[in-house]
């Protein structure tokens, strides 16, 4: 049996505006990269999230610039936030942090924006609520230095590393 004609044309067709539309997206991210876009990962911790006040910070971040190019509310489990603050294992809190990360859903995000990870520590203040700048997430919403409404990378290689702990397909 033959393929009628029309047939061929139009899934060639289709088939073309699909690759140009590929093509062009990349090159969208390539120009927005040069012009530094950076990604970097923050979290809505458990204070936050029970507080109410998720509505709040993430109109400020969109406020501020940034495009949330992911976001997703779970429960962290036990075995996942040891193995996400594993930096710290050896310090004296790590047990608490890891009771509070677990205690509450939190909300992980994808944050874009040029300079996104100075930016966004930037945004969120010193640890420190009580020391944070007039203004910042943590002055705002956090009560303590271990219930500060919010978590940041620090670097561009730590965003990617926790990015891809949440986002494994981005």
């Amino acid at each position: 049996m033959q393929v009628p004609r029309w047939v061929v044309v139009t899934g060639v067709f289709i088939a073309g505006l699909f690759a140009f539309f590929i093509f062009f997206r990349s090159l969208w991210d390539v120009a927005r990269f040069a012009m530094g876009q950076e990604r970097t990962f923050a979290i809505i911790k458990p204070d936050a999230v029970a507080a109410r006040s998720t509505g709040k910070i993430i109109d400020r971040i969109e406020q501020e610039g940034f495009l949330i190019k992911a976001m997703k509310k779970i429960d962290l489990q036990k075995d996942q936030a040891e193995k996400f603050y594993g930096v710290h294992k050896d310090k004296e809190f790590f047990s608490d942090l890891v009771a509070f990360m677990t205690s509450g859903p939190v909300i992980v995000m994808v944050l874009e924006k040029v300079n996104a990870v100075k930016a966004w520590r930037d945004l969120m203040g010193s640890t420190d609520p009580h020391k944070a700048a007039e203004g910042t997430l943590r002055q705002l919403f956090g009560t303590s230095i271990s219930q500060n409404a919010v978590h940041g990378s620090d670097s561009l290689q730590n965003a990617e590393q926790e990015i891809s702990f949440f986002f494994p397909e981005l």
